[in-house]
């Protein structure tokens, strides 16, 4: 089950003070820290979730992907070499803003259509030029043949409601929410801060933040954190900075999946091939410790380079009057 945990909670996260476990391993429980941060959390239990109140088109949505080029689209890349991104004693600099020269993101053909191709070997993102807010976000997505990192899952994201600085969360990603993709993760939300241009966890500011309901599900790492409605509402904090898909609705490797992301106002759905599988409320940033929080209601969408070969394809983008529900039916 290790293998399963995102980027954010690996072994690296055990340089924030008081949050390493024994050895200076990855959060787990063990400490009376952690432990205080998920106590009384309920037992998780599965559900049949179902979505309900779909907002209704009332226009054709608009594609983000012309299917020709990256018209529309900013390229951010981070470090040449992904393993300097958490690495505090690196001295080279983000490549940066459309510097793109190795073809990290490109236009391919696949399966017979045109789609937009992620590399991964350099950690980065597509960007939209334009914010946006109340909107339903729907795309495909598929895993490519290789991934780059050893001994770690395929791991990409989308982005949204990005803000701020360009690199801001080590030199790599803007400040964000995350609708992760991850095989048996897809759907995971976690919180994407400001490293104030360091390179260790002590250096960051989670300055974006939610509330989730969620439940106890001791098969998954810590924070053991499974999206569950009716559950506990926390807010996610470090080191528990993301809870898990309520299930796992991704298709097997290779195969296309469908995922629509719902926002209105200061809420999001993330659905998976059909399946929701977290909803989040009160989402919120600040500009740093001390500052004022304000609602999360809009921002900028970026879609991933983080280690693992990927295409996107059928970008579309609509607007939305309401969000819509989540009900479970017990199994």
């Amino acid at each position: 089950m290790k293998s399963r945990m995102t980027l954010l909670a690996f072994a690296l996260v055990a340089t924030l003070p008081g949050l390493a476990g024994a050895g200076g391993q990855m959060p787990d429980g063990s400490t009376p820290e952690q432990k205080a941060i998920v106590a009384g959390d309920p037992p998780f239990h599965a559900a049949k979730l179902t979505l309900e109140n779909v907002p209704t088109r009332s226009t054709t949505p608009r594609a983000l992907f012309n299917g020709r080029n990256l018209q529309g689209w900013d390229s951010w890349l981070g470090y040449k070499n992904y393993a300097d991104t958490y690495n505090p004693a690196a001295k080279d600099k983000p490549i940066g803003l459309n510097h793109d020269t190795t073809h990290v993101f490109g236009v391919v053909t696949e399966d017979g259509a045109p789609a937009l191709f992620s590399s991964g070997k350099i950690w980065g993102a597509l960007i939209t030029k334009e914010s946006f807010k109340n909107y339903h976000l729907q795309l495909q997505f598929k895993w490519g043949k290789n991934n780059w990192v050893p001994n770690r899952p395929r791991n990409n994201g989308i982005l949204y409601h990005a803000h701020g600085r360009y690199g801001a969360f080590f030199g790599t990603w803007m400040q964000s929410v995350e609708f992760e993709i991850m095989p048996h993760s897809t759907g995971m939300l976690l919180a994407v801060g400001d490293a104030n241009g360091g390179r260790s966890f002590t250096d960051v500011n989670w300055n974006v933040n939610a509330d989730i309901d969620v439940g106890r599900d001791d098969a998954i790492p810590y924070p053991y954190r499974r999206f569950m409605p009716g559950g506990k509402r926390v807010s996610i904090q470090v080191p528990a900075f993301n809870v898990e898909a309520a299930s796992d609705a991704e298709k097997p490797l290779g195969e296309w999946n469908t995922l629509d992301l719902y926002v209105y106002g200061d809420e999001s759905v993330h659905v998976v091939n059909g399946v929701p599988v977290m909803v989040a409320h009160n989402l919120r940033t600040t500009d740093g410790p001390g500052k004022p929080v304000r609602p999360l209601t809009e921002g900028r969408i970026q879609l991933q380079s983080e280690g693992a070969e990927t295409y996107f394809r059928n970008i579309t983008i609509e607007p939305i009057d309401h969000l819509p529900q989540v009900r479970a039916q017990q199994d």
